[in-house]
């Protein structure tokens, strides 16, 4: 067996391109005839040969067609089909048996051969043309089957997307939205990061945006049932205390690992839009950009939802103005590096890099919020990328709230 595998090796490497085929074959002269039969047909393949399954498993990770007998020493029956359909679907597989049972034949193809032949009823050419033609059905069936779970996964995504990134609940015509999200690691995933926009009969706005730690699809469904948890809590003008202790009762029933937690950050603006309530559980603060500068706006931290369990949520009374953004981010925005060392961007530098971009954007007349909004943060996306040398690891979510028209900036 050491020898066969020895000169299967030589004959793979001395001919780059041709079908790697393993023929799993007992009896020493049918394999001769199976061998002396692609040779008559000046078949394409590099013919490798296996005289069991359990010899065969070594030699199927480079294997592009299967021609399995289905009297092997330690299968029985279909197993050996079944086997390889299970454990190596990418791989074709021609089932070339002595036996003559029509019904053995249509129970191979559905057990996942791709056809079926009767040793003995074969010629070179037959062969030959079998062996091509069930690699071309399994290539296509591959191809179908990516296609498939691709269209599953954008459907998915679709679902995720429209559960963490709702659109906003909002009447006040003075204030304008922009937001953006961009999954970690250069996937197309969604993570747990998410944000929502509430405007209540009462005339407050209110804003979260939320980061469950990790990013898979676990974290993402646990941040739909968080973000669906505080828009029904808010919805229901219940007292801001209540409201986050909702979220934290959610993720702590709804999470299917303990290690998971969640960070958040909420802003109230008031009616008269000149102040607002900011509360921070384990969050980076917010940002307030107006027409004197960029500042953080600071308020009492409390541990995130998971890894404690809050009973108090203390908030900070903060001035807005009468011109103003308000920026609130996940951390994915200010945890890229800087350059190739370990350094982070961090909020300081975050603050730099917008201050830097509001004096570039700065237009000589009056213009629309919105429009500025919307371009800062497509610049903000793109020069942390840079710093990072490329996508950053985790996700990040940003949602701007403004009021109103800006005048000179």
């Amino acid at each position: 067996m050491a020898q066969d595998v020895t000169q299967a090796k030589a004959a793979a490497a001395a001919a780059p391109g041709r079908m790697q085929v393993l023929l799993i074959e007992d009896d020493d002269g049918d394999a001769l005839l199976v061998q002396e039969l692609l040779l008559e047909a000046q078949a394409a393949v590099t013919l490798r040969r296996a005289r069991s399954m359990t010899e065969a498993r070594p030699l199927l990770s480079s294997a592009t067609c299967v021609l399995l007998d289905l009297g092997l020493p330690d299968t029985r029956e279909l197993q050996g089909v079944r086997w390889l359909h299970e454990h190596l679907p990418q791989v074709a597989v021609v089932v070339l048996t002595g036996r003559t049972d029509e019904h053995l034949g249509e129970e191979a193809v559905r057990a996942g051969a791709q056809d079926y032949l009767v040793k003995g009823q074969v010629d070179g050419s037959l062969l030959n043309r079998v062996i091509r033609y069930a690699v071309e059905r399994r290539r296509s069936e591959e191809v179908q089957r990516q296609l498939r779970e691709a269209q599953i996964v954008a459907r998915e995504n679709a679902r995720l997307e429209r559960g963490l990134l709702p659109s906003p609940l909002l009447s006040d015509p003075r204030l304008t939205v922009a937001s953006r999200y961009r999954a970690g690691g250069g996937q197309n995933l969604l993570g747990g990061d998410f944000y929502d926009l509430v405007e209540t009969s009462d005339g407050w706005v209110h804003a979260v945006v939320g980061d469950v730690c990790g990013r898979g699809p676990e974290e993402a469904a646990l941040g739909v049932c968080l973000r669906v948890a505080w828009r029904t809590m808010i919805l229901a003008e219940r007292p801001m205390a209540e409201v986050l202790s909702a979220v934290q009762q959610v993720l702590e029933h709804e999470r299917l690992e303990d290690r998971l937690f969640a960070t958040l950050c909420m802003v109230s603006v008031a009616p008269d839009r000149s102040h607002a309530r900011v509360h921070l559980a384990g969050h980076p603060p917010p940002l307030l950009i107006t027409p004197d500068g960029v500042r953080e706006l600071r308020a009492p931290v409390c541990p995130p939802p998971g890894i404690a369990h809050s009973e108090d949520w203390p908030a900070s009374d903060v001035v807005l103005g009468d011109s103003w953004s308000l920026l609130i981010y996940t951390d994915g925005l200010i945890e890229g590096r800087i350059g190739t060392g370990p350094e982070r961007l961090g909020s300081d530098g975050l603050t730099e890099l917008i201050e830097k971009h509001l004096h570039a954007m700065r237009p000589a007349g009056k213009w629309e919020r919105r429009s500025r909004d919307e371009r800062l943060l497509d610049r903000l996306v793109d020069h942390v990328r840079e710093l990072n040398g490329g996508d950053l690891d985790d996700d990040m979510a940003m949602l701007v709230l403004g009021f109103p028209d800006l005048a000179g900036r």
